[in-house]
């Protein structure tokens, strides 16, 4: 019998009050703490997992903004072009201006922060190629970009003695009457409950490519908290189908599958080959090569798998080797220290054996482009718990400049909301409804496996709706979730003297199930291929569904039109948009 079971006593419920509560703790949700604490308002911060251990700090290759430090003639515009045309023209156009036009202000105030840029030796910040980019317009610092962000960021938060909590599980966001009034949910230590009561919440937990079985992703991250968060409380998901696979996830060992090779290591010149000794890309782009973009070197390794090319183990080859030892070590440190450390594999001499993996969500909670207001009056997402910025496909390096271009201005607009409010109403039934949900589920003793059913979900999903889908698949995929689903009545939950982390993990599952139902419907309704979404009984691109596709609760989904390019931005996207170079199965 758990703790919980065996404790006649109340259970201890901690209350907080706070102007804005934001949850995440990673690069967006620091962000927007650090912009609300800089204007002196009242933030709490809180996350399911250390704030120095957020997903951000996987973040390896770098980040985007048209500072012209090495190719003068770079300009936001072009910036904009290169975003909207790699995202098939799914991007909502206001959406990338706002990240481009902001993004230098962005990495001036990582500057400002203490960030350490790799510089040049005049002192200038140091820009790098990413796929798909006109010009070099990516910053970073060696490879390991995202976590020195991470780093910076948490300094910052703590020299303005942000409060964060980074062991509470938020189960639920508290509505009355289509306003946010708070959020619930419960401590991983301990159980205890956690009540805060709140003018606006800032929801960035992340995306949901944890679903699937190779991922990015590390174990409980990226479950698709978001998702739920968001539709519980009356909000929507923008296109949930529109995932990015990585073109270079490791295979090996099993438990480290899907640990992402730097898309750097192709940046920095690094050839892809399959077991024939081919340069595969020639086939695919033979303009760009290796610099091709993520989905069609994705696909393109996908490819030569399924039909055969790829190595024993199912893989293609990525080599470095030919690159000088002092480029490895000072631009690619985290590729070689990640593969002496995995699998004891020097890349300064042998190729390493890759496959695609699910590694970003480009869909998220439905928000408005110029403030990233959701449906529900004081609820914003940001980070890659958002969606308009990246399309069908998003272009390398815009992410960690999304996060902080839109963490700035989310945690204005929510500290001008909570200014503006002049009362706030509260719902006992709400907070009673938080309760009784956790209560339950503790109280589940059945015969079902939480981790057995996260492993189904993610079964399904890679099998029907992974790199390339098609009708019969996605339909099979709906079968098989609604199986798992009716096999939640019969959960056991089980916290133990380690913590109640087995509750969480039971809501984790509850968000991949949402995060799945929404994606494979979607899916199924973008009969195209475009982008990260190829199916293969619709190999053209088709016109017509140049539109976002938004899934709600009610598993209604809906078109919605995306607003013309402004003419300037529309001039520089030179390159007619083409399937061309894309093998389908």
């Amino acid at each position: 019998m758990s703790p919980q079971r065996a404790s006649s006593q109340p259970t201890p419920e901690r209350r907080i009050s706070t102007s804005v509560l934001v949850i995440g703790t990673g690069g967006s949700g620091l962000r927007a703490s650090i912009e609300l604490a800089e204007r002196g308002v009242d933030v709490l911060a809180v996350g399911k997992r250390p704030k120095t251990d957020a997903h951000t700090s996987l973040a390896a290759g770098g980040i985007n903004a048209a500072l012209g430090t090495m190719d003068e003639e770079d300009s936001w515009q072009q910036h904009a072009a290169d975003t909207i045309r790699e995202s098939y023209l799914l991007a909502n156009p206001h959406t990338v201006e706002i990240v481009t036009k902001g993004a230098r202000r962005g990495i001036e105030d990582l500057e400002r922060y203490g960030m350490p840029f790799a510089r040049e030796a005049d002192g200038r910040i140091s820009m790098r190629f990413f796929g798909a980019h006109k010009y070099r317009r990516t910053a970073f610092a060696g490879d390991y970009t995202g976590l020195e962000i991470q780093r910076t960021l948490v300094n910052r938060a703590t020299q303005l003695e942000i409060p964060i909590l980074d062991s509470v599980y938020i189960t639920r966001i508290l509505v009355k009457d289509n306003v946010v009034f708070g959020a619930y949910g419960f401590d991983l230590t301990d159980g205890s409950r956690v009540l805060i009561h709140a003018d606006a919440v800032i929801l960035a937990a992340g995306g949901h490519n944890r679903i699937w079985r190779r991922t990015s992703s590390r174990r409980d991250e990226n479950t698709g908290d978001s998702f739920r968060l968001a539709v519980l409380a009356g909000g929507r998901i923008r296109d949930p189908e529109l995932v990015q696979f990585h073109p270079s996830g490791i295979i090996e060992p099993e438990n480290a599958a899907g640990t992402l090779i730097s898309e750097a290591a192709r940046g920095e010149g690094g050839h892809l080959y399959n077991a024939l000794g081919e340069r595969f890309m020639a086939k695919y782009d033979p303009e760009r090569m290796e610099l091709s973009t993520r989905d069609r070197v994705a696909l393109a390794a996908y490819t030569e798998i399924k039909e055969g090319r790829g190595t024993e183990k199912g893989a293609v080859l990525l080599d470095i080797s030919h690159l000088s030892r002092e480029t490895i070590m000072t631009k690619l440190p985290r590729v070689y220290q990640t593969m002496l450390e995995l699998q004891m594999l020097d890349v300064t001499t042998t190729p390493m054996e890759i496959a695609p993996t699910a590694h970003y969500s480009m869909g998220g909670v439905w928000v408005r482009s110029d403030d990233h207001s959701t449906d529900v009056d004081g609820l914003y997402a940001i980070g890659e718990a958002s969606s308009g910025l990246h399309g069908a496909n998003r272009l390398g390096g815009n992410s960690l400049i999304e996060l902080l271009v839109f963490g700035r201005i989310v945690g204005e607009a929510a500290a001008e909301y909570s200014a503006g409010l002049l009362s706030q109403q509260r719902s006992p039934e709400a907070i009673d409804e938080a309760r009784t949900e956790i209560a339950e589920l503790l109280a589940a003793d059945g015969e079902e496996n939480v981790r057995a059913l996260q492993r189904a979900i993610r079964n399904t999903m890679t099998e029907h709706a992974g790199v390339v889908r098609d009708e019969a698949g996605l339909l099979a995929g709906l079968a098989e979730l609604d199986a798992i689903e009716a096999r939640f009545d019969s959960l056991g939950i089980h916290p133990d003297v380690a913590g109640f982390h087995d509750l969480a993990h039971a809501f984790d599952l509850k968000s991949a199930a949402i995060a799945a139902r929404a994606t494979l419907q979607a899916a199924l309704e973008r009969r195209e291929t475009r982008g990260a979404h190829n199916r293969s009984d619709y190999p053209e691109l088709d016109p017509s569904l140049r539109v976002n596709l938004v899934w709600s609760l009610d598993r209604k989904i809906t078109r919605e039109d995306i607003p013309p390019v402004p003419d300037e931005i529309a001039q520089l996207m030179r390159d007619e948009l083409s399937v061309a170079g894309k093998l389908l199965e």
